[in-house]
């Protein structure tokens, strides 16, 4: 929903100090002088609440996983297939045909296959067959190599001829019912040999193919007697491409029901702060103006704007300085001007605020060494200088915006030890969520969406960035249709620095970040706009629910445990439409694919 124009404050150019602070105080909303918060969306949980992998575990295991301990593909589709089915809440038996374990396909309804050469499966394959026949459902999810033991088989799965060639997946074309943000091309970042040259028969829905000339099938499903077949012909198993494999498993059975978040956050680090340092020289040719100056009249209005046109939320995370002070010997910032103005703008524009830093120095201690990659970066004398910092930024913060919502912490750089992560859990209840990265790298503190054991809600950041690359473009896509959700952050320097597209310059930086914005919100329209706080209580719903599901031709009966005021599901319905629902409401998304409100722990889906 967009906002109109009297909810966005607009500045005007600044002649100095006293205007500043004049204009100041009609940027936020006042009542007898005091600004007054509005109610989130998502207040935190209260009470007794369970981590994620204590409701995990507990799930009933009603899908068999077939790997090979012995196959390193294998073994990085299961690194991903493992936290794809945990976060749909689908229990799984996971089977090592390298070691010849023993299972019974009677004791499932569904069998992920990730093994990719079935002659490692011996005398499997065939009683596969015979149970898939008989109603059995089925994922090929990995790109197998061609032998006996696949020919004998392909005519199952709805190949018509196959050679051993393999196909370099440089972009794939997703059918718009199959998935959220269907209906375009999406670019590999690093391409590689990673689909098989398939041909196949007439009766096989193909729901993503290759945009070259040889449209090389991706998925597809085939019917094969009461049963089903879906197959996987992607070979790529990354975080990124999570929510392909999560909406290829939804086409098993008659109805999968899981999860999800539903919230997009857009963070702002190092907001306020003090100007940056940086390379300014592209400001100062397109705008004739210092960094400081740029700041205010053109980079904090135009982003203001994005919240008049989409209805998006900024969540700023506070430095108070960029000094390098690490021995836990604080001194208190004392210009206050910048953050008064930008804080004051940001909350009464509907944003929040959180913490970041005291300083840029990521909370690591004296062992760590960065080496050439951070070689800036100090480390912590010690967990008592660690809790110094923390300290005197909650009370900076809190001295200029006592009302503010403030409850998430955001580590500088995405960077957090685990000495400071156990000085954030044990010293500042205050902290509810650390937002991060959802990607890992070098000191990078990488995260799941969940609920940790010591109750940290983990909301990492899935997006960075005003540019977009096609790394970023997949995981938006993928995390739509995986988590429902959309998490981003950009920095202020970002127009410093020419590794993150300071050279084009801030217009067109802009206006691909409005680009980017767009098709999320068009992509989505019933994602929620939500503060930093608000995506955490999200989460923290979405990380304890814990999903049943009881399928008849007539209806689809959901039972939720850990069930609170309400929760987000993604509903996929491969034989039936929406008739009617009672205690939840649900919006179309595409094709099959149904957005479900629970607003009991016991709804049900009538359907036709």
């Amino acid at each position: 929903m967009k906002l109109g124009k009297k909810n966005v404050i607009r500045k005007e150019t600044l002649l100095g100090v006293g205007l500043i602070l004049c204009l100041a105080i009609g940027l936020f909303v006042q009542k007898k002088g005091e600004w007054y918060p509005t109610q989130g969306k998502e207040a935190y949980l209260t009470g007794k609440v369970p981590s994620t992998a204590s409701v995990v575990k507990n799930l009933d295991k009603d899908t068999l996983v077939l790997y090979d301990s012995e196959n390193e593909t294998s073994q990085r589709a299961w690194k991903q297939f493992e936290q794809i089915l945990k976060d749909m809440r689908m229990g799984a038996k996971l089977v090592d045909v390298a070691k010849h374990e023993s299972y019974s396909l009677s004791d499932y309804k569904k069998v992920v296959l990730l093994v990719t050469d079935l002659s490692r499966m011996e005398d499997q394959v065939q009683p596969l067959m015979d149970w898939t026949e008989k109603g059995g459902q089925t994922l090929f999810a990995v790109t197998m190599g061609k032998e006996s033991n696949l020919d004998a088989i392909d005519h199952n799965l709805g190949v018509s001829y196959s050679n051993f060639e393999m196909d370099e997946v440089k972009e794939i074309y997703v059918d718009p019912d199959f998935m959220i943000g269907g209906g375009r091309n999406y670019k590999i970042e690093e391409p590689f040999e990673s689909a098989r040259k398939v041909s196949l028969e007439s009766d096989v829905k193909v729901h993503a193919k290759t945009t070259d000339d040889s449209h090389t099938p991706l998925i597809w499903e085939k019917s094969y007697g009461k049963g089903k077949f879906v197959v996987d012909n992607l070979g790529i198993y990354e975080r990124n491409v999570r929510g392909i494999y999560a909406a290829s498993y939804s086409l098993l059975t008659e109805a999968t029901v899981y999860p999800v978040i539903n919230g997009s956050t857009y963070y702002i680090d190092d907001f306020p702060s003090p100007v940056p340092a940086g390379d300014g020289r592209f400001v100062k040719r397109d705008y004739d103006m210092s960094v400081s100056e740029f700041y205010t009249n053109v980079w904090w209005p135009d982003l203001l704007k994005l919240h008049e046109k989409y209805g998006i939320v900024h969540t700023g995370v506070v430095i108070e300085n960029y000094e390098a002070q690490t021995d836990g010997k604080i001194v208190q910032q004392n210009d206050l001007d910048r953050f008064k103005y930008f804080g004051n703008s940001l909350l009464a524009n509907g944003g929040e605020l959180g913490y970041h830093g005291y300083n840029h120095q990521p909370l690591s201690p004296s062992s760590v060494n960065y080496g050439e990659k951070y070689a800036s970066y100090k480390t912590w004398k010690d967990k008592a200088a660690m809790k110094a910092g923390l300290s005197e930024l909650i009370r900076f913060v809190n001295q200029l915006f006592p009302k503010a919502q403030k409850s998430v912490y955001v580590p500088p750089s995405n960077i957090l030890s685990k000495e400071g992560r156990e000085v954030i859990v044990n010293d500042f209840p205050e902290i509810k969520a650390i937002s991060s990265n959802y990607f890992p790298g070098d000191f990078t503190y990488s995260q799941e969406f969940e609920v940790s054991p010591d109750g940290m809600i983990e909301e990492p950041r899935t997006v960075s960035g005003a540019v977009w690359d096609d790394f970023s473009q997949m995981t938006v896509f993928s995390e739509m249709n995986m988590h429902y959700v959309n998490n981003h952050f950009l920095h202020p320097d970002d127009v410093l620095d020419v590794d993150r597209g300071a050279e084009l310059g801030w217009a067109k930086m802009y206006k691909a970040l409005d680009k980017e914005v767009s098709w999320v919100h068009n992509m989505s329209p019933s994602l929620r706009n939500l503060t930093g706080s608000e995506l955490a209580g999200a989460v923290q719903r979405y990380g304890i629910l814990k999903v049943s599901q009881k399928y008849t031709k007539d209806a689809l009966k959901i039972d939720l445990e850990n069930f609170h005021d309400h929760a987000y599901l993604m509903v996929r319905l491969n034989q039936n439409e929406v008739k009617k629902v009672k205690n939840g409401k649900v919006t179309h998304l595409t094709g099959d694919l149904y957005l479900l409100e629970a607003t009991n722990k016991s709804v049900t889906i009538t359907l036709k």
